[in-house]
């Protein structure tokens, strides 16, 4: 899994000018996880941070502390329930507290890794898709190669019960600014005047 070579192929294709460099403690997110993350993801959150590309909402490592935006420390819980409820990936025998959250959304699927070796840059994606049967499926790629492929349809079939971005390329915002514009009336992912505005005062 080339993590570096995901990212860099991902700030070609989605810009990141409303990202910001969430500043992570990476020390503090092992203590607290157990584990160290992958490195395209702790690239990741160095170029755009956490907040969420359209509908899919990339998870920062831990709380934000702004009300805004989830977290990897608190979505894991989730996750690992989804997966002993359903028995997880066919034919792939890990237990749940092997599975750990990256992202949500995209009409309610849920996508994480299998923690599968000491090597957090060897870790696959596993997804869960709400209105596919079986509900989860595992990929041989990291984090940011899961969203490039996404975007540029590498992939046999869309790996989201979602198509809103299966072969295309969407716009990502970070937390802090989709919260920003929220509070101004916006939008928070196009940053136009929200006509709901009113209604969340």
């Amino acid at each position: 899994m080339t993590g570096s070579t995901d990212i860099d192929t991902l700030l070609r294709i989605m810009p990141n000018d409303h990202g910001a460099d969430e500043r992570v403690d990476w020390v503090a997110v092992e203590a607290h996880l157990g584990s160290s993350l992958p490195g395209d993801y702790q690239a990741f959150m160095a170029a755009y941070g956490g907040g969420a590309v359209d509908n899919l909402v990339i998870l920062p490592p831990l709380p934000t502390g702004n009300g805004w935006s989830g977290s990897i420390s608190e979505h894991s819980t989730q996750l690992r329930d989804l997966w002993d409820i359903d028995g997880g990936v066919p034919g792939v025998p890990s237990g749940a507290d092997r599975v750990l959250p990256w992202g949500t959304g995209c009409n309610g699927d849920e996508l994480g890794w299998l923690m599968t070796d000491p090597d957090p840059d060897l870790w696959p994606v596993v997804v869960w898709r709400r209105h596919e049967s079986p509900p989860w499926a595992l990929f041989e790629c990291g984090m940011a190669g899961f969203i490039r492929g996404l975007m540029t349809a590498d992939f046999d079939e869309c790996p989201l019960s979602d198509l809103s971005l299966w072969g295309r390329v969407g716009s990502f915002v970070h937390h802090q600014e989709q919260r920003r514009r929220f509070q101004a009336g916006l939008d928070p992912m196009t940053g136009e005047p929200d006509p709901y505005a009113d209604m969340f005062a």
